[in-house]
This record gives structure tokens, C-alpha cells and sequence, in this order.
């Protein structure tokens, strides 16, 4: 793709960081990156893409934000299959429980995972979940 959306929400900066970190691998796969804060997200424009990245931290009982994210991944949620999307997100507790639940709402409308999996950090991502994304950012950048 020539121009990868990587949409977010972050509280503390960490789901934030994530999706610079994306972008980062956007770009050095050759693609611009288009940082979106969820509540400026357009979703008939992102449906327009072959795919997509989508990020938000793990809130209250594991699970997405309740006042912009999961109204934006409910309006959007029916109209992603044959999509690629990459799922990002930090958390601070539990085990990630947020993600497999979001991974799983998001297959059973139709879509795929890039890099099979969503990724996350547990607060602040680490070398490890850098490389991660940074990898996701350039396989959407192929799209």
C-alpha cells in the first residue's frame, strides 16, 4: 500500500508509542504512515484499504475502551471481512485476555490477522514488541 492507516487510542502513551512504532516500519518498507487518533478515524475510508492497523490498551475488566474504541471496532466489525488488520495494544495487569477477545470478534467477521496474532506490550513496549511492530508495519506496508 502506499498509505498505511494506523488508528489508536492511548490513555497513558504506551498504545501511542506502539503505533509510532508501526508507523516506523511502515516506513522503512518504502509506504507513508497516517497516524489516526480513533475519535478523527473515518471508517468508510478505512474500508476502502486492503487492510489496516487498529490499537487501543486493555481498560477495566480487559477489555476496550467503552466511549470511543469499541463504538469505532462495533461500526466497523461487520464490514471487515477479507480484511487485513493488525491489532496493537498495552496493558498493565491480567494476561493479555483484552487481545484474544478482540483477535477472535474480528476473525469471526472475516478478517485476517497480520502477523497471525495481535501485538502487545505490557505497559511500555520493549525491544521485543518494538521489533514486532515495526515488523506488522512493513507486512502492511506490502499490502
Amino acid at each position: 500500500m502506499e498509505k498505511v492507516s494506523i488508528v489508536y487510542w492511548s490513555q497513558t502513551g504506551n498504545t501511542e508509542a506502539m503505533a509510532k512504532m508501526i508507523a516506523k516500519g511502515v516506513e522503512e518498507a518504502g509506504a507513508k504512515a497516517e497516524l489516526i487518533q480513533v475519535s478523527d478515524a473515518n471508517a468508510d475510508e478505512l474500508l476502502k484499504l486492503p487492510g489496516f492497523a487498529i490499537g487501543c490498551p486493555a481498560m477495566g475488566a480487559e477489555e476496550l475502551e467503552d466511549a470511543e474504541v469499541e463504538p469505532f471496532v462495533a461500526s466497523i466489525e461487520g464490514k471487515v471481512s477479507g480484511k487485513s488488520l493488525l491489532l496493537f495494544g498495552s496493558y498493565d495487569w491480567g494476561d493479555g485476555e483484552w487481545m484474544r477477545i478482540w483477535q477472535d470478534r474480528m476473525t469471526a467477521k472475516g478478517a485476517s490477522l497480520v502477523t497471525g496474532e495481535g501485538v502487545i506490550a505490557n505497559n511500555s513496549p520493549d525491544a521485543e514488541a518494538e521489533a514486532k511492530l515495526k515488523a506488522a508495519g512493513a507486512e502492511l506496508a506490502k499490502l
